[in-house]
């Protein structure tokens, strides 16, 4: 029989369900859990579904898209996790859940999971491999260089360049290069100095610090900026022993700010050195083309063409001192022909000066015949690669017709010459 004092209490499933969300926000309202991570999923909204589960039990977690967006790794199934947050309960499903506020690696730390998976993603794109970086011009004009204006990095660079060749050129763009922010001031720094400036060179710089302190350098963004930067970037972030994600993708890794200025320019002392290296180079090429340019002259002096020149001239110079001879002879017979003789010496000069300019016309005429018979010299033809087929008995081959299968034949080339057998013809 029903006790009137005590009226039983009938809960709606709604009221029910939100009494038991109240009572466990009241009593979990900030609570650690650790588990592996399980059934993980992103809506189209950016929230993150998952299940945290050991061995005897799970538990499903939300973490919302405001939250969601501040993790700098990607969450992993299989992989163990601590997540902390408040536990509520998703009453469509009447179930309980986390709500998580705080999700970080039980493992690794955070900031050391997101750098090893940004750091696998990128090799797997090529972007580490050696035939991709492009090498860093000996001679930079101008040098671009991306850090704080008030970094010792800065000062470093600055004072290296100074000792080394003060005349270089040097463009500076700020950029925050730690904080909330900085990665983007560096990328728009990379993307500023690559495409709008006359710099053949980019320096991204910062000294050392904790993970935290270098993190811009691991972001995703300043890599891409680096990679698809038109000048060659030089990574110089941190000291020695750091190693960011800046350093795998950039064209090169200077171990500090100072090396990078080290490797960047030449001392004076160095291209001075160079300098005189090509100097000697090309003195030495020159005397050798002189040498060969004298020897081809040499040559040609003693052609035939020459010989018969120099015979002809010798010739008419001793004609002229036949004639010569005559007058004086004539001279000594009196006034007439003294001034038949000076007629001669008249003549003479005339004839010297029509010597001297047919003379000068044969050295003109010789020189192009000289130039033609070079150019369709036979040995010329071969020195450009041709042959000229013989007989054994030495005449010219003009056509397939003349010579026989099996028979022998002599080839000459520029160097050497080569005796071969006719396996086959074709006309």
């Amino acid at each position: 029989m029903r006790n009137a004092q005590f009226p039983r209490k009938i809960y709606s499933v709604s009221e029910l369900s939100s009494e038991i969300r109240d009572m466990l926000e009241r009593r979990f309202i900030d609570v650690w859990v650790e588990g592996e991570l399980s059934n993980y999923k992103t809506s189209t909204a950016g929230h993150l579904y998952f299940t945290l589960k050991d061995d005897r039990a799970q538990l499903p977690a939300v973490c919302f898209r405001n939250t969601a967006r501040l993790l700098r790794f990607r969450p992993e199934n299989g992989k163990l996790f601590r997540a902390r947050g408040r536990v509520s309960t998703y009453e469509g499903r009447g179930e309980y859940q986390l709500i998580v506020e705080v999700l970080e690696p039980a493992g690794l730390g955070a900031l050391q999971l997101a750098f090893e998976q940004l750091k696998e993603k990128l090799e797997k794109e090529g972007l580490f491999k050696p035939e991709r970086k492009r090498p860093i011009p000996a001679f930079p004009r101008k040098i671009g260089i991306v850090t704080s204006p008030k970094s010792a990095a800065l000062r470093d660079i600055l004072t290296v360049l100074k000792r080394r060749h003060n005349a270089i050129h040097v463009l500076i763009f700020p950029a925050e290069v730690q904080g909330e922010g900085a990665s983007l001031q560096v990328m728009e720094a990379i993307d500023y100095l690559s495409r709008s400036t006359d710099v053949d060179v980019i320096i991204v710089a910062r000294g050392g610090g904790s993970m935290e302190d270098l993190w811009p350098f691991n972001e995703e963004r300043v890599a891409r900026a680096i990679v698809r930067s038109e000048k060659p970037v030089i990574s110089a972030v941190g000291h020695e022993v750091d190693f960011t994600i800046s350093d795998f993708v950039a064209d090169l890794r200077a171990a500090t700010p100072s090396a990078a200025a080290e490797i960047v320019i030449k001392s004076k002392a160095e291209i001075a050195e160079r300098v005189k290296q090509l100097e000697g180079r090309l003195e030495g090429v020159m005397k050798y083309r002189l040498s060969g340019l004298r020897n081809f002259l040499a040559s040609k002096i003693g052609s035939r063409g020459f010989v018969v020149a120099e015979s002809r001239i010798r010739r008419m110079a001793q004609r002229v001192d036949d004639l010569a001879f005559r007058l004086q002879q004539i001279g000594r017979s009196g006034t007439l022909i003294r001034g038949r003789a000076h007629r001669l010496e008249l003549c003479e000069q005339q004839l010297s000066a029509a010597i001297h300019q047919r003379l000068k016309k044969w050295h003109q005429a010789f020189a192009r015949i000289a130039h033609t018979l070079d150019a369709i010299s036979p040995l010329a033809v071969l020195e450009r690669g041709y042959a000229i087929c013989l007989t054994p008995e030495g005449h010219v081959i003009r056509s397939a017709g003349a010579v026989e299968p099996d028979s022998t034949v002599k080839v000459k080339l520029h160097e050497g010459s080569l005796l071969a057998k006719v396996i086959e013809k074709e006309i």
